[in-house]
């Protein structure tokens, strides 16, 4: 079996007393009480959700990611 390595980009967020960790490619998202812990979960969640992808349709997306200034 030949495992294949995707490079993801992912944001982790702070929500009251969790932190909050989603990739920008798919949105697999998972949670933890520490930066690293969400992290390690959401490797683990897109592991298994790359699992049920056939290897032939993931294609790599060029993704950009920038901060806006929003005026409210």
């Amino acid at each position: 079996m030949i495992n294949l390595v995707h490079k993801v980009t992912a944001i982790v967020q702070q929500d009251d007393n969790w932190y909050v960790a989603k990739c920008l490619e798919n949105n697999v998202a998972s949670q933890g009480k520490t930066v690293e812990e969400a992290i390690a979960n959401l490797k683990e969640a897109l592991e298994l959700y790359y699992e049920d992808v056939p290897s032939d349709i993931v294609e790599p997306r060029q993704t950009f990611v920038t901060t806006l200034e929003v005026t409210v």
